[in-house]
């Protein structure tokens, strides 16, 4: 069972290999139903929509799984900083009210996928799995809360749960308010893109299918009650990607507009994944010159996705 989709990526269906799958995703502003359409005539898969927090349909659609693979969240952070209340909402209670239901049907494993900005931002070196805790952002805090809960419910109840933390994600069908999307569509529409403060913020990249494969690895092979960071291997300033992402698009600097930094803005995201490839046999297999070109390619290709999108938000 499938919550949410990484990305609106359907490339996350088949990565856990199952008899059968089920997504259960809300489908809210930046949910689309034509994400799945690559697999949607698969006669595995079975999609619902509804909210991860209604007990009675979470309840309803659990029974039965063997596996539970977490990705249900919001988690667009400058939307945290204007309002906490549905990251803590979805996030937190979301989380809980899955675990409940997972605890009284005895499912399997519980896969619960979080993000690096839990660790909240490092100067130097990179992150390991033991790292405190210390989130800066609303959306990073409710997702820290939700990791500690599902972890919690490890250690209280003998659940099967693992835990996974990845680096920015890219790819196709992302949603075009994240970084990536949003200047390439911009770009390709001849408009200009935003560079926060100094762009000398620092992330590192991380393709969606080198995502799923890592979480996939993680839920067959991944130990009870442990932590996986997966990363992509490839850290940028900002201005740097701004520059690649130019290039990609036959753009220059003068479509680039500075505007003030972010609140409360990381300065480096960087995560240590020894752990997950000494157990796990994990390392990133797409690196960012091919799935930047292959990404510009997809949303140069596949206009009638984006645009109704967002056409949408700015209505």
């Amino acid at each position: 069972m499938l919550l949410g989709v990484p990305g609106g990526d359907a490339s996350g269906v088949p990565a856990v290999e199952p008899a059968a799958v089920t997504v259960l995703d809300k489908l809210t502003y930046s949910g689309n139903l034509d994400n799945l359409t690559p697999v949607r005539e698969d006669p595995r898969l079975r999609f619902v929509q509804g909210d991860i927090c209604d007990p009675a349909l979470v309840d309803e659609v659990v029974a039965g799984h063997d596996v539970i693979v977490h990705f249900a969240a919001e988690s667009h952070v400058d939307r945290s900083i204007a309002g906490a209340a549905p990251f803590v909402t979805t996030n937190v209670l979301g989380t809980q009210t899955l675990l409940d239901a997972a605890l009284r049907h005895g499912t399997g494993r519980f896969v619960h996928v979080s993000t690096d900005e839990v660790y909240g931002s490092i100067d130097s070196g990179s992150w390991t799995e033991t790292w405190p805790l210390s989130p800066n952002s609303p959306y990073s805090a409710s997702k820290a809360g939700s990791d500690l809960l599902a972890l919690a419910y490890h250690r209280t109840h003998g659940m099967d749960v693992v835990v996974t933390r990845c680096s920015n994600n890219y790819g196709p069908y992302q949603f075009p308010e994240k970084v990536i999307p949003l200047f390439v569509t911009n770009l390709l529409d001849g408009g200009t893109v935003p560079l926060y403060g100094d762009g000398g913020n620092v992330r590192d990249w991380l393709h969606v299918h080198d995502h799923c494969r890592g979480i996939a690895l993680a839920q067959q092979k991944g130990r009870a009650g442990e932590i996986y960071n997966i990363g992509g291997g490839t850290e940028l300033t900002n201005k740097e990607l701004t520059g690649r992402l130019l290039d990609a698009c036959g753009a220059d600097w003068d479509r680039v507009v500075p505007v003030a930094d972010r609140k409360g803005h990381d300065r480096r995201y960087s995560l240590d994944i020894g752990k997950i490839n000494a157990e796990l046999g994990y390392a990133p297999s797409i690196d960012l010159d091919r799935g930047l070109a292959e990404t510009v390619r997809w949303y140069r290709d596949n206009r009638a996705w984006w645009e109704p999108l967002k056409a949408a938000k700015t209505a």
